[in-house]
C-alpha cells in the first residue's frame, strides 16, 4: 500500500512538473521577449545584450523571438526604474543596466532611484570580470602621461568623459581622485559610448573609464602597439589583468588599508559586470526557465564563437550568485557605507 502511495505521489509530481514546463512553453510559443538596454547602441552593454539576444531564445521553452530596445538615460537608471516599475511582470521583458545600479539602490543617496535591487528577478551576469578590467584609458598626447603625472598637481587634470552623473564612468574617477590622489576631472552628459569615443578622437577630452573587453569589441585599434591611446590603471580586479600585466591595479595604489577596503566595496559590482534581470514578480516557472536559459546559452558553441570574435569576457554567474553579491554589498560595515554614500553623492 505504501509503495502504491509513493508511486502515485511520484507520478503526480512528474505530471505537475511536465504541466508546468508545458505551460511555460505554451506561453512563450509565438511570443516575443523585449530586451531593454540601458545605454545607446554600440557600447559594451549593448554588444553583450545583442549577442545574447541572438542565441538565448532557443533555450527558452517555446523558443520565443527576442528584440533589443535601447533605453538610454541617467547612466541606465532610467532603464532600471522602467524594468522595476513599468515593464510587464509576465516574463516578456528582460533587460540590462549598469553594474553599479544595485549599489546605488542600496545606498539610497539618489532620490531618482526607484527600485530595490534585492527584489529584481535576476537572471545572472554574463561576466564576473574573471577576464576583464575596468580601465582608465587616455590619449598618449595628453599632458598627463603616467600615474606619477596624475599625482603631480603641477599638471592640469586628465579630463575624462562620461554618460551621466551617477554612472561608473563618473563615480569611479571620484574614488580614484580621493583615494589614490589622482588629478582627474570628468565631463558628463554624453549620450553613449559612441559619442564618448568620438569626443576622445576629436580631442575634446583626454580619455575615459571603460571595460577593457568593450574596447576590444568596439575600438580594437585603441589597443594596438601604434595606437594613440594607452591604459594607465585597472579597476575592478584583485590582481593585474594578464593582457596588460604592466598596468597597476587600484588596490596596489591605495595609500592604506581603509582606502583599499573602500576600493574593494566599489569593485564588488564588477563581479556582476554584465547583469541581466527581469522585473520583480515574474511567475516562478517562467523565472526559472529564463534563469536556466541564461546559464545554458553561455555554453552554446555559436554564442561562444560570436563572443570570442568580439573579444568579450564570458565568465557567467547565475541569479542566485548575483543576489549573494548584492547581499554582500548590503552587509558593508556602516562606517565604510557612510564613505560609499559620500562618494556616490559627489559622483552624482
Amino acid at each position: 500500500m505504501r509503495i502504491g502511495n509513493t508511486l502515485a505521489a511520484i507520478l503526480l509530481l512528474a505530471s505537475t512538473a511536465n504541466a508546468g514546463a508545458q505551460d511555460v512553453a505554451t506561453f512563450y510559443k509565438n511570443q516575443r521577449i523585449t530586451m531593454i538596454v540601458g545605454y545607446g547602441p554600440g557600447g559594451g552593454y549593448d554588444i553583450y545584450a545583442r549577442t545574447l539576444a541572438r542565441h538565448i531564445g532557443k533555450y527558452i521553452p517555446g523558443t520565443p523571438n527576442l528584440i533589443v530596445q535601447n533605453m538610454p538615460g541617467a547612466a541606465s537608471l532610467r532603464a532600471a526604474n522602467f524594468l522595476y516599475n513599468v515593464a510587464p511582470k509576465d516574463g516578456t521583458v528582460i533587460g540590462t543596466f549598469a553594474r553599479n545600479m544595485p549599489l546605488l539602490g542600496l545606498v539610497k543617496t539618489n532620490q531618482n532611484v526607484q527600485f530595490d535591487p534585492q527584489r529584481f528577478t535576476w537572471l545572472g551576469s554574463s561576466s564576473s570580470y574573471a577576464n576583464d578590467a575596468y580601465v582608465l584609458i587616455a590619449r598618449k598626447d595628453a599632458t598627463v602621461k603616467t600615474i606619477a603625472d596624475l599625482r603631480d598637481r603641477k599638471h592640469a587634470p586628465l579630463v575624462l568623459a562620461s554618460t551621466a552623473e551617477g554612472g561608473s564612468g563618473d563615480v569611479v574617477p571620484v574614488v580614484l581622485r580621493d583615494l589614490l590622489e589622482l588629478n582627474l576631472k570628468t565631463v558628463v552628459g554624453y549620450t553613449d559610448s559612441s559619442q564618448i569615443n568620438l569626443a576622445i578622437e576629436r580631442k575634446e577630452v583626454d580619455g575615459r573609464m571603460v571595460g577593457y573587453t568593450a574596447v576590444k569589441a568596439a575600438k580594437p585599434a585603441w589597443l594596438a602597439p601604434d595606437s594613440p591611446m594607452h591604459v594607465l590603471l585597472a579597476f575592478g580586479r584583485a590582481d593585474r589583468f594578464p593582457e596588460i600585466s604592466d598596468i597597476p591595479t587600484a588596490r596596489e595604489l591605495a595609500r592604506n588599508d581603509r582606502d583599499r577596503s573602500l576600493i574593494e566595496v566599489f569593485e564588488l559590482p564588477y563581479t556582476l559586470s554584465r547583469p541581466f534581470t527581469a522585473p520583480p514578480g515574474v511567475p516562478a516557472d517562467r523565472a526559472k526557465a529564463l534563469q536556466q536559459a541564461f546559464l545554458a546559452v553561455h555554453k552554446d558553441p555559436q554564442y561562444l564563437e560570436d563572443t570570442g570574435k568580439l573579444g568579450l569576457d564570458v565568465s557567467p554567474i547565475g541569479g542566485e550568485e548575483v543576489l549573494r553579491l548584492i547581499g554582500k554589498i548590503a552587509a558593508t560595515p556602516p562606517d565604510l557605507m557612510q564613505a560609499v554614500n559620500k562618494y556616490i553623492a559627489e559622483g552624482g
